[in-house]
């Protein structure tokens, strides 16, 4: 039902689903707990954010702190983002890394970020619609975030549509995660 692409980063990945697609339409099913369970994706996910954004616009990077850490799984249901995941775990080999991935709502495809990672996307396509699965529920006291262009990403557009709150954001170097590998 789902293959998995493994990353350069232990526990982020890709998700590559199978698609039944006819003359109506296409059919995809994008989470299933047990076949998630048994390619050792264990999160059980509490809650569910669909976001729309026009082209240009740069969501991120996020992340919530303990108690309310965050596993996400991210697909599109229209349109394709440019996806990049950022380990933040303290004493992993990893600290400081990315992964990035291109998901496309006609690719079919889905990331799965487990918790201690910071989370941001480019949106590469107008009306782009954006789903996010969540292991646990949002925390306003609990959201952190690392700037965007403070970790050398090579986004695939320049100037772009950012929030105040993102653009206030602390540059990684002067980040302290509180994440334990």
């Amino acid at each position: 039902m789902y293959r998995l692409v493994k990353t350069k980063i232990d526990g982020c990945i890709e998700l590559k689903v199978n698609v039944f697609e006819d003359d109506r339409g296409v059919t995809m099913k994008p989470f299933h707990v047990d076949e998630y369970n048994l390619l050792g994706i264990p999160d059980v996910f509490k809650e569910d954010l669909m976001v729309t954004s026009r082209k240009g616009v740069l969501r991120g990077l996020h992340f919530q702190s303990n108690p309310f850490s965050q596993a996400k799984l991210i697909y599109c249901a229209k349109g394709s983002v440019y996806d990049v995941a950022v380990d933040i775990r303290k004493n992993s080999p990893t600290y400081g890394e990315y992964v990035d991935f291109v998901i496309d709502a006609k690719k079919h495809n889905l990331a799965y970020i487990p918790v201690g990672f910071a989370h941001g996307y480019q949106v590469l396509e107008d009306d782009t619609t954006v789903i996010y699965k969540m292991s646990s529920i949002y925390s306003l006291d609990h959201e952190g975030g690392i700037r965007w262009d403070s970790l050398g990403i090579d986004w695939p557009m320049k100037n772009p549509v950012l929030s105040d709150k993102d653009i206030l954001l602390p540059k990684f170097e002067d980040f302290t995660s509180s994440f334990n590998y």
